[in-house]
């Protein structure tokens, strides 16, 4: 099996790119100019967040109002830095094109070096985008009022603040009982995510296409609780026994909410999933062997 791609190329023609980074890179500005001269080129409009534009002023700044204008978001970074960028332009359908300057960079498409080759093949429509599904989260009162909402590309972890101890957890799908979880929290995470903590936690690695909400409890309290698989359209519900406990919501590892007592966490699939690059060759088992390891039996041959 493999991730199946949407059709090749953008929906409508490459004009406005948007573009999200960490500016600490030192080789960052250069990087810039690269993609600034490859915009002139073909009348590119470039719209970059106010920090990167502080560090090289090229094409306009980012602003909100921009966003659901954009065709394409290039982030300059690692994982991290496209997580934030899919939070971004995911409520708008906006594919995503990912350039690594982090060590793993996960699900980010191409390297610095090969930014102008990944931007041609985009003009000639010669990229493929995985849709890849997107959970809706929100916090809801004991009277029911949503307070709350978050998107998450990898996952929302529910977990205890300040002191590290068990809490315990009712969690439902589609207001039927799953059980009752006694851990230090739990992960509910996209396929897409299934490579991220819940990886780290005990979790299945999850094809990007399949369709499917992981819920991994993180270090349960007992044996008969292990990593569940849900249909995609649950309407998943967690609930903390004790009011009294101090909980934290997690997304993607970089947006956090507290949970007031008697608050509930609602989680399910997002309405549109993100669009994310890759290049021709590239899969989702390719990528998981270069950069994970896996099946690395190679590693024994000849000894």
């Amino acid at each position: 099996m493999s991730s199946a791609p949407a059709p090749a190329g953008l929906a409508t023609p490459l004009r406005r790119v948007g573009v999200v980074g960490h500016p600490r890179y030192d080789t960052l500005p250069g990087i810039l100019a690269r993609g600034a001269a490859v915009a002139r080129r073909h009348a590119l409009q470039l719209f970059l967040e106010a920090e990167l534009h502080a560090v090289f002023a090229a094409g306009e700044v980012l602003r909100e109002q921009d966003v659901p204008r954009l065709d394409l978001l290039l982030t300059f970074g690692g994982d991290g830095t496209l997580l934030r960028g899919a939070r971004l332009v995911a409520p708008f359908g906006i594919p995503v094109l990912g350039v690594n300057f982090g060590h793993l960079g996960f699900l980010t498409a191409v390297s610095p070096d090969e930014l102008e080759a990944a931007l041609a093949a985009v003009l000639a429509g010669e990229v493929w985008f995985d849709e890849r599904m997107v959970l809706s989260a929100g916090i809801e009162s004991e009277a029911g009022v949503r307070q709350e909402s978050f998107l998450a590309l990898n996952d929302v972890v529910l977990h205890r603040g300040g002191v590290a101890r068990m809490i315990r957890l009712v969690v439902r799908a589609s207001d039927e009982e799953v059980g009752t979880y006694s851990a230090d929290g739990i992960i509910l995470a996209t396929p897409t995510g299934s490579t991220a903590y819940s990886l780290s936690s005990g979790g299945p690695i999850v094809a990007p296409s399949l369709q499917c909400i992981i819920a991994t409890p993180i270090c349960p309290h007992t044996l008969a609780v292990r990593p569940l698989l849900l249909p995609a359209d649950e309407r998943v519900s967690v609930e903390v026994v004790f009011p009294d406990e101090q909980i934290m919501l997690t997304v993607d590892g970089q947006v956090s909410a507290a949970l007031a007592p008697g608050d509930r966490l609602l989680v399910s699939r997002a309405a549109l999933p993100l669009r994310l690059a890759r290049l021709p060759g590239q899969t989702f088992f390719s990528t998981l062997r270069r950069k994970l390891r896996w099946g690395g039996l190679e590693d024994r041959e000849g000894r």
